[in-house]
């Protein structure tokens, strides 16, 4: 378990201040990560990399040369934000391009490519390759579904290598995208990991069983079955990877891999050793050759005890990018020149003005504060609940995450109020520190939610109840085109759409807010619990299929809880216009 930390929810940015206070030879913070220290050549395509923190060496530990130009650094087994990976690639952008990288997960994919849009949007060039390593997520006919685990490493080589060696950005993007298909991994763990206050893992393992298939956010194993002997370990690993040598590899003659034997945390250094040397004999008796083995932590979680074997397979290009030297503070191969300071602007800081909304916007936004705190207290009164329905086939962090943005929310729509806000401003800032601090695919995607349901509301005059019921309808379109998931699909859409729905309809029939609010409410509560009957399409919990059936999504859940609590709220503070049937 983890055993040293201040506050819980400070863990993430203090460790990384500690991290960068270490390697200032490598690594200077900017808001949202890391970007290297030291010069890059003007017009060099800039590698960002990133994810959750939880993971050291990946990602902040391999920003350097050789290697990426930035990580995004969101907090613990969350993706970073979308205003975090904007930040860190800003900061990280040579004036060539920025090529992103990931493991492929929903809250980074939403997060990635929302600040890639901006960058493009603002004239950045901007490519993308999503990792898909981890051959037990997902069928081969549908790869490009499966998760990025310790297979980080091999992309994130190639792609830095490439910008290296000068290669533009569509040549950058073109050789990662091969050195993905070119990478397989499968994982296996004998305990779970336990997040820095948090009384149990996320997940346990039977003493004397092993997990199949788990993922590196403390999602649980696919199968189970006893815990071999090392040799037996190594047989398992290979014999899975070898069923599925990618496309144009001759495995039987001569072929060239990488094999990466990666700890997931607590699993020793000597442990492995010994499974590697069993690994070894296996690779050679199959006629393969063995390049530049590794053994060591390079995709971790937390503090998990388990491994997991990475087969990179080799041509004679990537075999030549592979040899480029990398020197970052965790990982170095080869020589690196010395490399000169980078002279970083310092940022100025933008005054943060609040345009004051008129007097009746101003009554409203008092309105908007005490429903910000209202789900802030709800969610702290169902925190522990969240994350133990999360945790059944997710990575049980959803209560955590939701509390962190909630919390941020509530800060700053206090702020905005204090500064003379109207009802708009004072929801829109609050959605942005909810979708900055939060991060992961809820932040994302209640971000998206508070925003539109802000923009209907305005910083004049008093909301009505059209006006609100516009801007739920307009947050539920937003996060169905956003996060790409439908009605059945077992996420927050579930109780989203039949919300929206019910409080449209009500509204429209000339209910009072009050009134359709609640109704509504109870039709969300009603779809959240029937998720316990679906099967999840989306998300992290796809992979488990099964163990989800029989509780109901965490997401769903969560934001019923919400819209009951705000009901009862609104029908507490009741405006005399409302009594008044207005």
């Amino acid at each position: 378990m983890t055993r040293l930390w201040n506050e819980p929810a400070d863990f993430a940015d203090e460790m990384i201040d500690g991290f960068v206070a270490a390697n200032g030879r490598y690594v200077r913070r900017v808001p949202g990560g890391v970007v290297r220290s030291t010069a890059s050549p003007a017009g060099q395509v800039a590698v960002v990399i990133g994810g959750g923190s939880g993971h050291y060496p990946a990602f902040g530990g391999l920003v350097g040369p050789g290697l990426a130009h930035g990580a995004a650094m969101g907090n613990l087994f969350a993706s970073p934000s979308t205003q975090q990976v904007f930040s860190v690639a800003k900061a990280a952008d040579n004036g060539g391009g920025v090529f992103f990288s990931y493991g492929n997960y929903a809250g980074d994919v939403l997060n990635f490519d929302a600040a890639q849009e901006r960058l493009r949007a603002e004239g950045t060039a901007c490519e993308t390759v999503t990792v898909t390593d981890d051959i037990f997520s997902a069928t081969v006919d549908e790869k490009h579904k499966r998760r990025g685990i310790a297979g980080d490493l091999t992309v994130f080589r190639i792609a830095g290598a490439a910008a290296a060696s000068g290669a533009d950005l569509a040549e950058v993007t073109r050789l990662a995208q091969h050195a993905n298909e070119r990478t397989r991994s499968f994982g296996v763990a004998f305990t779970g990991c336990t997040l820095p206050g948090a009384d149990d893992p996320l997940f346990t393992v039977p003493e004397g069983r092993m997990a199949i298939g788990l993922g590196i956010h403390g999602e649980p194993g696919i199968d189970e079955t006893g815990i071999p002997t090392a040799d037996g370990l190594a047989e398992l690993l290979v014999e899975k990877l070898l069923a599925e040598v990618p496309d144009g590899v001759d495995a039987v003659r001569g072929a060239r891999v990488v094999p990466i034997l990666n700890g997931l945390g607590s699993l020793k250094y000597e442990e492995m050793f010994v499974v590697y040397r069993r690994i070894a004999q296996l690779l050679a008796d199959a006629g393969i050759d063995i390049v530049d083995p590794h053994v060591g932590e390079y995709c971790t979680s937390f503090d998990m005890a388990g491994t997991s074997l990475t087969l990179f397979w080799l041509d004679d290009v990537l075999e030549s990018l592979w040899e480029t030297p990398v020197d970052t503070p965790a990982y170095r191969r080869g020589s690196v020149a010395p490399q000169e300071r980078s002279d970083a602007a310092a940022t100025a800081d933008v005054a943060d003005v609040i345009e004051p909304g008129d007097e009746a916007s101003r009554a409203a936004a008092a309105t908007v504060l005490a429903a910000v705190r209202t789900i802030a207290e709800t969610v702290d009164a169902h925190v522990g609940e969240l994350g133990r329905l999360d945790a059944i086939a997710g990575d049980g962090d959803h209560g955590i995450g939701m509390q962190r943005g909630s919390h941020a929310a509530l800060a700053a729509a206090e702020t905005a109020v204090d500064a003379g806000a109207g009802a708009r401003t004072t929801l829109a800032r609050a959605a942005d520190a909810w979708a900055d601090k939060a991060g992961g695919t809820s932040g994302a995607l209640w971000g998206v939610i508070l925003n539109a349901i802000a923009a209907k509301l305005g910083d004049e005059g008093s909301p009505d109840a059209a006006a609100v019921a516009a801007g739920v309808a307009a947050g539920s379109r937003g996060v169905t085109d956003y996060g790409k998931a439908e009605v059945g699909d077992k996420t927050l859409v579930d109780a989203l759409v039949p919300f929206t729905s019910t409080l449209t309809q009500a509204v429209d029939a000339g209910a009072r807010l009050t009134d359709a609010w609640r109704t509504a409410a109870d039709a969300a509560t009603r779809a959240a619990d029937a998720t316990a009957d679906l099967l999840p399409r989306m998300g992290r919990a796809r992979a488990h299929g099964q163990n989800s059936v029989g509780t109901p999504d965490p997401g769903a859940i969560s934001l019923a809880l919400i819209v009951t609590a705000v009901g009862e709220l609104l029908t507490a503070r009741k405006s005399p216009k409302e009594n008044a049937h207005a």
